[in-house]
């Protein structure tokens, strides 16, 4: 773990639960752990503070706000001499329904997630929003037909 770090099996099993249901009442994780409400705060600050976990939200279904197309887009970039890599990723975070954006290797510089209304949202968002911005040489769009399945990291791995 990061800074010598170490996950004990009381906060395994404090993950664990809050990962099942985040909105769980720590008095509530406590019972469950046979341990104290002020022992269980006392972990979640160390683990924030370890940086193991950060902050709490709400995960919106797309489907229930309309957003009916999911797909990755692999994304060449050519930098020009007045351009570099972080005002491409600039550009390309002010688009709003584009969820998730990474760097990486191989054929493309970035790998996008984006969430659109319909096949008419996604193909207008392509050529408005991202093929229009100039140092974006070359796109290839993944729909996904349908999530296999979507999951944490397993708390038990060391």
């Amino acid at each position: 773990m990061q800074n010598g770090f170490r996950i004990d099996t009381l906060d395994r099993r404090i993950l664990t639960l809050l990962i099942a249901d985040a909105r769980t009442p720590f008095v509530e994780v406590a019972r469950k752990c046979k341990v104290s409400g002020a022992a269980v705060h006392q972990r979640i600050a160390k683990l924030e503070e370890a940086g193991v976990i950060s902050g709490s939200q709400f995960k919106l279904s797309p489907k229930a706000l309309s957003y009916m197309t999911c797909a990755f887009i692999g994304i060449q970039v050519n930098l020009t001499s007045n351009s570099t890599h972080d005002e491409v990723f600039e550009k390309i975070k002010q688009i709003p329904e584009i969820v998730e954006c990474h760097h990486i290797s191989g054929k493309y510089s970035l790998l996008i997630k984006i969430y659109t209304h319909n096949n008419e949202h996604l193909k207008q968002i392509i050529v408005e929003k991202i093929q229009s911005i100039p140092e974006i040489t070359f796109t290839e769009t993944f729909i996904s037909l349908e999530t296999g399945f979507e999951r944490e990291l397993p708390v038990n791995i060391e």
